[in-house]
């Protein structure tokens, strides 16, 4: 989990660093040509990797743009769930999180096994039977109504930009800042025009490739660095001893801020003062890992693009897999950078941590790019930094694709009723470029907010606004009584309680060693972890005691809607729906004509006249927006309901369910055999 990766456990300091003196590293680090060598290739692999699959992809259709054409394997979407949530900002934040804290911020990334189980074997056979694209859509089909799929819709995209987009830029451009000494903005600019580049060319598949790409450079550049550190340490032993005696020389006079914490390399700590209580661990965090893997666009949205559900249960076994290496590779060595560099890593008091990285708080956050750049020999540390730029590009071109995809099809199509396909295309492309310049324009008030707390926030925004939505999910998806009222006002109440406590929060500052905490208790006392499982079970009480009050959905409607009806056939309403002109779009369809051929869209008739003598610029702008100049052959109704069946279709084969049932099993008996062991 990206966001809960920074928790208020998280001295997350991020955003002061950016103004940060040279102290940190030694004066400016200057890399070799090896490095520079290393990134150019690494450049031109990846944008090379972009053009080839969007030349393969079919990107001039809603499905074939927005779900990667239902073509993709098992293994490109495993690798895709993992590096779409692995951006520049889990390396930051888990890293200074484990350096602040230890182990148990691991236990957010072994969670996330399970729930990537629970995507590929109970939400996406509902969401694939459902014939849906957009996660809003499905609330949209479920309960009926306009209200909550807008509601959705616009609580996603808020999400995005203010959380994931910002920060991961902001973590991303501040380690080029670190390890280049190049200016923020600049680094900025130009890692968003690449990644806006093959995001808007070549859609999902684009970006489902270059996915797959940067995980396995990301893995690998990142196990490197793993074994350089631990052989600093003397292995994990010498991790124990020289973590538990890493304290800085300057401390704060009567406090213990600058003791390791005791409980360093326990898994499940104590509930009521330990920093990640464990009933948090195991059950609020699991209500925020639901929504993060289960119900959000972005990791939905890859599993979506599956050949069939064999392929979308592989590749959730195959992320399961990569998401059990984040502890070794990032919070272990964040943990050995504080335990070779404890006056700058680990500084406690505020004017000192100040002066070596920018923050008040605390410098954790510098942890693992300072490991990188003291580190990584010659022409490993340009692997690395292109390691970082990665995890940046590949997590930002998800949330692209991903947010243009809400847009396109929840939002702009609820006021243009006749969008066509291309109208569709377009928009979306569109708004990748608006989202761009919205996120450059978010930086600065980043980079200014006081001593990072931006990143806590991030993990408080997550817990206060999340948990409804999960609580929804898990109702829409599990009890049939559910109707839209209940659903709606579940929603709202949900809201009200989750921004009031995001008020209280954004009220208090969290305090720097050796001064008084004057929060309130709720905020003091009561653990992030522990409200988000209680605001997702009221609203789960709200939800259901609005539905028994208000009549039933009819059984008819929920046909391949619910876990319990998702075998059943479609019914005729559904059907008549489908037939219907706006229906055409609303299915994930691929290659229908626009809107119904040519007649539905005379400009486009105009065009293909004058195709024989168009300039070359025009030619290019319509591959890059996936127009094709020839005309599209219509469908006979008979295609049409043999193609719709075909993307609907959760029938599996017996041999592929079985290897995919023991995979899933030993996956699990691993991931239990690693709790206990660091328990």
């Amino acid at each position: 989990m990206e966001l809960a990766a920074m928790g208020p456990g998280a001295s997350g300091n991020g955003a002061r660093t950016a103004a940060a003196p040279d102290s940190a590293l030694g004066p400016g680090v200057s890399l070799h040509a090896y490095d520079i060598g290393v990134l150019v290739v690494y450049f031109a692999f990846v944008i090379g990797v972009g053009v080839w699959s969007s030349i393969r992809a079919s990107r001039g259709t809603i499905g074939g743009y927005f779900l990667a054409g239902r073509s993709m394997s098992w293994w490109p979407i495993g690798a895709s769930l993992m590096s779409s949530n692995v951006g520049s900002g889990l390396f930051i934040g888990l890293a200074g999180t484990g350096a602040a804290g230890g182990l148990a911020v691991g236990g957010f990334e072994w969670n996330a096994t399970w729930l990537l189980l629970a995507l590929g074997w109970i939400f996406v056979p509902v969401y694939i039977a459902a014939g849906v694209v957009t996660m809003p859509q499905y609330l949209k089909k479920r309960f009926g109504g306009q209200r909550i799929q807008v509601y959705m819709s616009v609580l996603s995209l808020i999400l995005y930009i203010f959380t994931k987009i910002s920060t991961d830029i902001f973590s991303g451009a501040l380690f080029i800042q670190m390890a280049l000494g190049w200016n923020l903005y600049l680094s900025t600019v130009i890692l968003l025009v690449v990644t806006a580049v093959y995001t808007i060319a070549g859609g999902l598949t684009a970006v489902i490739y270059t996915d797959a790409l940067q995980t396995v450079i990301m893995v690998g550049g990142a196990l490197v660095l793993m074994f350089l550190g631990f052989r600093e340490v003397g292995w994990y032993s010498g991790l124990e001893q020289q973590y538990r005696q890493a304290i800085p020389n300057a401390t704060v006079p009567n406090t213990t801020c600058h003791l390791p914490r005791p409980d360093a390399f326990h898994m499940l700590r104590d509930p009521v003062s330990g920093d990640i209580p464990w009933p948090g661990l195991i059950f609020g965090l699991t209500v925020l890992a639901t929504w993060c893997w289960c119900t959000d666009q972005v990791i939905v949205q890859r599993s979506l693009s599956a050949k069939s559900l064999s392929h979308a249960k592989g590749g959730s076994v195959l992320g399961g897999y990569l998401k059990i290496l984040p502890m070794f590779f990032i919070v272990m060595p964040g943990m050995v950078s504080r335990a070779l560099y404890p006056d700058e890593v680990g500084c406690v008091d505020p004017d000192i941590c100040q002066r070596i990285c920018g923050a008040r708080v605390g410098c954790s956050n510098i942890a693992y790019p300072k490991l990188v750049i003291t580190l990584m020999p010659i022409g490993l540390r340009g692997l690395m930094i292109a390691v970082m730029m990665a995890a940046l590009m590949s997590s930002l071109t998800s949330i692209f694709n991903s947010s243009s995809t809400l847009f396109a099809i929840d939002i702009w199509q609820r006021f243009r009723r006749k969008a066509t396909e291309q109208e569709l295309m377009v928009v979306g492309r569109v708004f990748v470029v608006f989202l761009v310049v919205i996120s450059v324009l978010w930086v600065p008030i980043i980079q200014s907010s006081n001593s990072g707390q931006l990143f806590d926030y991030i993990q408080s925004v997550t817990s206060y606004l999340a948990p409804p939505v999960t609580a929804l999910f898990l109702l829409a998806i599990f009890c049939k009584r559910v109707t839209e009222p209940g659903a709606f006002w579940g929603l709202m109440f949900g809201l009200a309680v989750g921004l009031l406590r995001m008020v209280l929060e954004f009220s208090y500052h969290a305090p720097a060693c050796g001064e008084v905490d004057q929060r309130p208790a709720v905020l003091r006392d009561f653990h992030y972890l522990y409200f988000a499982l209680i605001l997702c079970g009221l609203t789960a009480i709200v939800i259901v005691t609005v539905s028994l009050c208000t009549t039933p959905i009819p059984e008819e409607k929920l046909a391949r809607l619910t876990w319990w009806t998702r075998h059943h056939p479609r019914s005729e309403l559904d059907k008549e729906a489908h037939e219907g002109p706006s229906g055409m779009s609303e299915m994930p369809s691929a290659e229908h004509p626009a809107g119904g051929g040519e007649a539905a869209n005379p400009s486009q008739g105009r065009e293909q006249c004058g195709a024989s003598h168009r300039s070359w610029g025009k030619l290019l702008w319509g591959w890059f927006c996936g127009l094709s100049g020839a005309p599209e052959q219509g469908l006979s109704s008979a295609e049409k309901a043999a193609r719709e069946q075909k993307l609907t279709s959760i029938e599996e084969e017996p041999l592929w369910r079985s290897v995919c049932n023991i995979n899933a099993i030993l996956l699990l008996t691993v991931n239990v055999f690693l709790w206990g062991y660091f328990a």
